[in-house]
C-alpha cells in the first residue's frame, strides 16, 4: 500500500527543513545559540569571546608539603571521584600542597569555567572597592551608581540586598529551558540590558533567594564605582597581587562586551586556590592586606537577619556571594559552581580543598540547599589532612 503521494513526499522533503529553518532563524539570539552549543561545559573558553586577567611577573608556587602525595585513597574514594568525572582535586594545608590530582586527560596547565563559583570573586571586588572609598556604602541604592535602576521597586534595592541574594531580581534559576532568563544571559549578547531591565517584583531585603542576575547587576555597580571594567579591576585588585602563576580568561556576552559575572571565571586549579588562601589568611596575601578584615567577618557569616529560600527560618548558609557549609561542627565557607566546581577554606585545619569537574550529584541533603557529594569531598580530604 503507497503511504505518501508525490506532494506529500516534497512537502517533507522540503516543507518540514524549510519551516525547521525558519524557526529557527526566528528565535532570539540566545536561544540559538544555546541550540547550536547545547548544555554548559567546564571547557568553553573557545565558545564566547574573552577578556584575559594577565598573571603576575612573579608568580607565587605552591610548595609541596614534605609527604606530597604519598597518602593514597581507598579504592571507593578514588572512584568516587571519578563517578562524577572530577579533573582536579587538591588538598592544600598550611601553604603546602598535600595531595594533587588530575583525571580525565586533565591537568595542572588547563583551565576551567568554574560557573557560579565565580560570584564569590565579585564579592571580593565589592570589598576591595568598599575599602577605597569608591563605595561609599554598601546600604547605598544600586540607582546611585546606576540611575537607570529606579523603575517600579528596582529604586530600593541597595549593594547589600544583590550582595546576600535578596533584591527579589525577577530571575528565574533555570539551566535546563531553552528560553529561561539564565539561558538567555549565559548564551546572550545583550547583559547590561537584561539585568537592568528586569522587574523587582517583592520588597528587597527580606529573604534570601538564589539570583545570579543579582551578581551581575553587582558587576555593573562595580564597573560604574570603579572606572575600570570586571577583568581590569580583578587583575589590579587581585589576580597580580595574589601572584598568580597563569593568565585567567572572564568570558564575555560578546566581542568587547561585558563579563559573564555571575557565571563564567576561567582558571586552573592552583590559581583558584588562592582565592581561598585569600579568605583563610584574612584578606591577606603574604602580608599585605588586599581586602580588610571588617569585610571579610561580614562577606564570611550567615546573612542571618533574612529568611532563608523556604521562608521558614533565619538564613544560615550564605554570606556576601558565598555559601557557609556547618560540617563537623564548623561553618566552612564554599565557592560553589553549576558542574560541581567547588573550593573550601577549612579554617581550624589552616586548609583548602579544590574540586573542579564535569558533574555534580543531584541529590541534597535533608532541608538543606547542599548536595550530598560536597560533603562526600570534605570527607575524602579529612582522610588526607588526618594523615599524621
Amino acid at each position: 500500500m503507497k503511504l505518501f503521494n508525490n506532494k506529500q513526499w516534497m512537502f517533507y522533503c522540503i516543507g518540514v527543513p524549510v519551516l525547521l529553518i525558519v524557526s529557527y532563524l526566528s528565535m532570539p539570539y540566545y536561544a540559538r545559540q544555546a541550540l547550536i552549543h547545547l548544555m554548559p561545559t567546564v571547557d568553553d573558553l573557545q565558545t564566547f569571546h574573552r577578556d584575559t586577567i594577565c598573571r603576575a611577573a612573579h608568580a607565587w608556587h605552591w610548595p609541596h608539603a614534605s609527604d606530597y602525595n604519598s597518602c593514597h585513597l581507598p579504592p571507593a574514594d578514588e572512584a568516587y571521584l571519578d563517578s562524577f568525572q572530577t579533573l582536579s582535586f587538591l588538598v592544600i594545608q598550611r601553604d603546602s600542597l598535600v595531595h594533587e590530582s588530575y583525571r580525565n586527560g586533565w591537568n595542572d596547565t588547563l583551565t576551567s569555567n568554574i560557573y557560579s563559583a565565580t560570584k564569590t570573586i565579585v564579592g571580593l571586588l565589592v570589598g576591595i572597592a568598599l575599602d577605597e572609598g569608591k563605595i561609599q556604602s554598601l546600604d547605598d541604592p544600586v540607582s546611585r551608581y546606576l540611575p537607570c535602576y529606579t523603575k517600579g521597586m528596582q529604586a530600593n534595592v541597595t549593594l547589600r540586598h544583590l550582595l546576600t541574594m535578596s533584591g527579589e531580581m525577577d530571575w528565574d534559576e533555570s539551566y535546563a529551558s531553552l528560553f529561561s532568563v539564565t539561558t538567555h544571559g549565559y548564551y546572550g549578547n545583550d547583559l547590561y540590558e537584561l539585568a537592568t531591565g528586569l522587574d523587582v517584583t517583592k520588597q528587597p531585603g527580606l529573604q534570601f533567594t538564589y539570583r545570579s542576575g543579582e551578581t551581575q547587576l553587582l558587576a555593573f555597580v562595580l564597573e560604574a564605582a570603579t572606572g575600570k571594567t570586571l577583568s581590569q579591576y580583578a587583575e589590579e585588585k587581585l589576580w597580580k597581587p595574589m601572584q598568580a602563576e597563569r593568565d585567567a580568561y572572564w568570558l564575555l556576552d560578546k566581542e568587547g562586551g561585558d563579563e559573564k559575572a555571575f557565571c563564567c571565571f576561567h582558571t586552573t586549579a592552583r590559581d583558584v586556590a588562592r582565592f581561598a588562601r585569600l579568605m583563610l589568611d584574612r584578606g591577606r596575601w603574604n602580608g599585605r592586606q588586599l581586602v580588610s578584615e571588617a569585610y571579610l567577618d561580614e562577606m564570611l557569616q550567615p546573612a542571618s537577619y533574612l529568611k532563608d529560600q523556604w521562608g521558614k527560618a533565619p538564613l544560615s548558609y550564605y554570606g556576601f556571594q558565598i555559601w557557609l557549609i556547618s560540617y563537623q561542627g564548623e561553618m566552612i565557607p564554599c565557592m560553589r559552581g553549576m558542574l560541581g566546581q567547588y573550593i573550601y577554606v577549612l579554617p581550624s585545619q589552616e586548609a583548602i580543598v579544590v574540586r573542579l569537574g564535569r558533574k555534580r550529584c543531584d541529590t541534597y541533603l535533608e532541608n538543606s540547599p547542599f548536595t550530598t557529594d560536597m560533603t562526600r569531598y570534605l570527607d575524602i580530604a579529612m582522610k588526607l589532612l588526618d594523615r599524621e
